[in-house]
């Protein structure tokens, strides 16, 4: 299970390492959301929170493509 890191920590990392977590966040989300529908799934608010940090990473990504430097 990956842990929700904060932008800053994020930031950090480099582009290839921010599509590693991005596709490892996805393939949790992933998991979490098969769970869930076979009604296993013990921590649902966990979907909540993996979904915030593909958004977080998405966007980190985003801005370094458009030239934006925030943080």
């Amino acid at each position: 299970m990956v842990t929700a890191m904060k932008a800053n920590e994020l930031r950090s990392l480099t582009n290839a390492e921010l599509e590693q977590k991005l596709d490892e966040l996805k393939e949790e989300l992933f998991n979490l959301r098969f769970q869930n529908a076979t009604v296993q799934l013990d921590n649902p608010a966990r979907i909540k929170e993996v979904k915030k940090s593909i958004a977080r990473v998405k966007t980190i990504l985003n801005e370094r493509e458009l030239g934006i430097n925030q943080g």
